[in-house]
């Protein structure tokens, strides 16, 4: 198989780095923390530029837009380069993608707008939901890449950015279902209801969702608050979804009501698990009582 770059190990990167490993990749991989985060059987590389050099397709997991673009001019101005593809799997917001894709066009390398969801966990499971745009010529070369990153792939656009737009969609529906459902657990706690059986009853109800499925039972109620997924990237993500709300003149009632919550979460307890939500909505009843 052709050697696959990577760069970004963090929680979700080395999940994703991980999975290539073991569809039989060769791996070269780098992260700004240093080698202790590169997986067990890929290779380590100096830097950004070295993995240029060697890797024809990289795979990037960076924790914001100015990342990801520094990332990219590295790899397009590296002396020696060998990459012609890059897939970006963060969250960067939709004119960061598009700057992002811009720049590497410009050298000539073709740019895959490929956000991921479903958490460390669905990465591990390869469960996690991949959702890509770019042009037919670099989805069919990138095409295998993705493929070993995970089993759930959905093409959505052409056009770098459209894979951004559903992605803040989806964290949108993510953190408000996440806060309201913490508001719900604090009500019906403070009536008396136990959790647990408030959530077998929800999850039978209309009032069922992805919190109520998966993140309460499985972080929240067991106290383990371990998603890997930080409460200042929730809040950085509801910012770029609010910016490109704005951009396009759309509603925000609801989401200028979830971001102000998630930022005040953010700035009380930076780089928490955001699961954790729940135990600041029920401090914040208990304070303002």
């Amino acid at each position: 198989m052709p050697t696959v770059g990577f760069v970004g190990l963090g929680n979700m990167g080395g999940a994703l780095a991980a999975n290539l490993v073991q569809r039989g990749h060769r791996v070269v991989a780098y992260d700004s923390a240093g080698p202790a985060l590169t997986p067990s059987s890929a290779a380590t590389c100096k830097d950004v530029a070295e993995v240029a050099r060697t890797a024809r397709t990289v795979v990037l997991s960076l924790p914001d837009g100015h990342v990801s673009e520094k990332v990219a001019r590295e790899i397009a101005e590296a002396a020696g380069r060998r990459t012609t593809y890059v897939v970006d799997t963060s969250t960067v917001g939709v004119t960061a993608a598009r700057r992002v894709a811009d720049l590497l066009a410009e050298h000539g390398i073709g740019h895959a707008d490929a956000p991921v969801s479903g958490g460390v966990a669905g990465a591990r499971a390869r469960t996690l939901t991949i959702m890509y745009a770019a042009p037919d010529e670099v989805c069919a070369a990138v095409e295998p890449v993705l493929a070993d990153l995970s089993d759930r792939r959905r093409r959505v656009g052409e056009r770098p950015g459209m894979a951004q737009a559903l992605k803040l969609a989806n964290n949108f529906l993510s953190a408000t279902a996440l806060a309201a459902t913490s508001e719900a657990v604090a009500f019906g706690r403070a009536a008396g209801l136990d959790p647990a059986q408030m959530l077998d009853v929800l999850n039978a109800s209309s009032g069922r969702n992805g919190a109520t499925e998966d993140k309460f039972p499985r972080h929240v109620l067991t106290g383990h608050y371990d998603s890997g997924f930080a409460n200042s990237l929730m809040a950085k993500d509801v910012d770029l979804y609010l910016r490109a709300v704005a951009e396009q003149g759309g509603p925000d009632e609801v989401g200028t009501l979830i971001g102000a919550l998630w930022q005040r979460f953010a700035d009380a307890e930076p780089g928490v698990d955001f699961t954790r939500v729940h135990r600041f909505v029920e401090a914040t009843r208990r304070h303002d009582r």
